[in-house]
């Protein structure tokens, strides 16, 4: 579903990611874990083209789109639930939902079905974006994802700055989806939770590739969390 290979990338002259290499596969939960700063959130910018990537390719769904201009990413098939969820203020919940939607996927993914997985999106559904809890906003984020009918979809800080039942909440969802079949990569804090969801992980830092494993390895491996994760 997506192949990443030898990604690079750099602000200016100062070069942040080295060689970044892994890959979701159809219906897979891959996650990308390392502490802040350590390059997470450029490699999803670089794959999504909101940072031209310098080096490397991207391959979705077997189509090269390294470099390609962000919607004709999304177009190929990743919806991105970005970090500070980025929902559009004046616009009500509904309409955030109908501004993204393609029916690539004809039944796949439609207001009635979001409204489904999140009944609280239906009930503030003519409420404006800016007049919506932080925990709301998220669900409206991934809902807004989902509408674009993506065949993979990839969620920067899946989780903070929320409530801890609102965090349940948005974890039950995720794994709704994994049980669907939908491929997700996910970037959040709360490894406990990634490790009861996700098959594989991919610990970053420094803009490398430290270790990858499944969640079984990264389960008997407490020295990966203490080196890499543990503020």
């Amino acid at each position: 579903m997506l192949i990443v290979e030898k990604l690079q990338n750099a602000y200016g002259t100062s070069r942040v990611l080295f060689d970044i290499s892994f890959e979701v596969q159809t219906g897979e939960v891959v996650t990308l874990l390392g502490r802040n700063g350590m390059g997470k959130t450029t490699t999803v910018k670089s794959i999504f083209g909101l940072l031209p990537p310098r080096g490397g390719r991207v391959i979705v769904a077997g189509r090269d789109m390294t470099g390609a201009a962000p919607h004709h990413i999304a177009a190929a098939g990743l919806g991105l639930v970005p970090e500070g969820r980025q929902i559009f203020p004046n616009l009500t919940v509904e309409e955030n939902l109908v501004a993204t939607s393609r029916g690539v996927r004809t039944g796949r993914w439609s207001l009635d079905r979001v409204y489904g997985l999140f009944p609280r999106l239906q009930e503030r559904r003519n409420n404006m974006g800016n007049q919506l809890s932080g925990g709301e906003q998220q669900m409206l984020a991934i809902g807004r994802a989902l509408m674009t009918n993506p065949r993979l979809v990839v969620l920067d800080e899946a989780t903070e700055g929320l409530a801890p039942l609102i965090r349940e909440e948005i974890w039950a969802c995720l794994a709704r989806l994994e049980a669907e079949g939908e491929a997700i990569l996910v970037i959040d804090k709360n490894v406990d939770a990634l490790a009861r969801l996700a098959d594989r992980h991919v610990v970053i830092e420094k803009g490398e590739v430290k270790w990858t494993g499944r969640t079984v390895e990264l389960l008997a491996k407490p020295e990966i969390r203490e080196r890499y994760l543990q503020v």
